[in-house]
């Protein structure tokens, strides 16, 4: 089972796959175009996400460290610093460490792998490249990282152009090319489509790698009951030119995927699994990844549409 991750909904699908499939048979591969470097420090955000909802060290807001202090952000608040990306001491912690293992040259794979190890996390978490690609947002005239954008700026105004800067020419390692490979499922969780799952799509070796999959490759959508539950999804599915919902998704992801999860009406021309795709609790990830799980085992290859490579 390998399940491509961004963002609070796929680590929550992730996280119910873990009460319907063996940990050591499950695979996160998780968007790096958020990393940024800051405070002295290398901050993964959704490979660190995902891991701390595998190992069950999630926080109530549902992204940070359980039981985390914030003591260094107030004390560079009081020595007159401008803080917009609100870090955790443990969090940042797990930063510094990062920063110092890659500047001694260690892979960001390896340097997430020990991170998974420490924290319990059962399955495994990989990056989706070691080389750097970093989502930059055109909004209101002005370039920003994603976390300026997303944090700083609230996520509001125009967005008038997305980049995967680097992504052309960044390759996914061998362990996310063999998970792939060797995969029985793939599940796209109900991440971002643009700024998530976008910027794993962006490199070349990786969608080729899903499109040339024997697997079936089912996407889960991040619309629920026709509105976006968290983030800037509508505005960016816009940007690139479709309507949020799952008609819009399966554009997107065209030439990668056989198969939708939705709770939509709309006929996509895919093969569809139509359920309620809240995650309310431990009980709503565990029964939207057991349905996710046996659709996907349902699915015959032989019948679905065939896969090209799109770029």
């Amino acid at each position: 089972m390998v399940v491509l991750a961004g963002g609070t909904g796929g680590a929550k699908l992730a996280r119910g796959m873990l009460d319907v499939v063996r940990p050591e048979a499950l695979t996160v591969v998780a968007n790096t175009g958020d990393d940024i470097e800051i405070y002295g420090g290398h901050v993964s955000p959704d490979p660190d996400l995902v891991t701390f909802w595998l190992a069950d060290r999630i926080d109530g807001r549902g992204w940070g460290l359980e039981g985390d202090s914030f003591r260094v952000m107030e004390m560079l608040r009081e020595l007159g610093e401008e803080i917009y990306f609100n870090l955790g001491d443990q969090d940042l912690a797990i930063a510094i460490k990062r920063a110092q293992a890659l500047a001694q040259g260690r892979r960001l794979t390896d340097v997430q792998r020990e991170l998974g190890r420490t924290l319990g996390a059962c399955a495994t978490v990989l990056p989706m490249s070691d080389q750097p690609v970093r989502t930059r947002i055109l909004a209101n005239g002005s370039w920003h990282t994603l976390q300026e954008f997303l944090i700083a700026a609230r996520g509001a105004g125009e967005v008038q152009d997305v980049q995967f800067r680097g992504a052309r020419v960044a390759t996914p390692t061998p362990e996310v090319l063999e998970a792939i490979a060797g995969a029985q499922l793939i599940v796209i969780g109900p991440s971002n489509p643009v700024i998530s799952i976008g910027p794993m799509l962006a490199m070349p070796e990786l969608r080729a790698a899903l499109a040339d999959s024997a697997a079936p490759v089912v996407a889960v959508s991040p619309i629920v009951g026709g509105a976006v539950l968290k983030g800037p999804t509508e505005a960016l599915m816009r940007y690139q030119g479709v309507e949020p919902g799952v008609a819009g998704l399966a554009t997107l992801y065209a030439g990668v995927i056989d198969a939708v999860v939705t709770d939509e009406s709309t006929d996509t021309g895919l093969p569809t699994l139509r359920t309620d795709l809240l995650m309310d609790g431990a009980a709503g990830r565990a029964r939207l990844a057991r349905e996710t799980v046996a659709f996907g085992a349902s699915l015959d290859r032989r019948h679905t549409p065939r896969r090209t490579h799109t770029e």
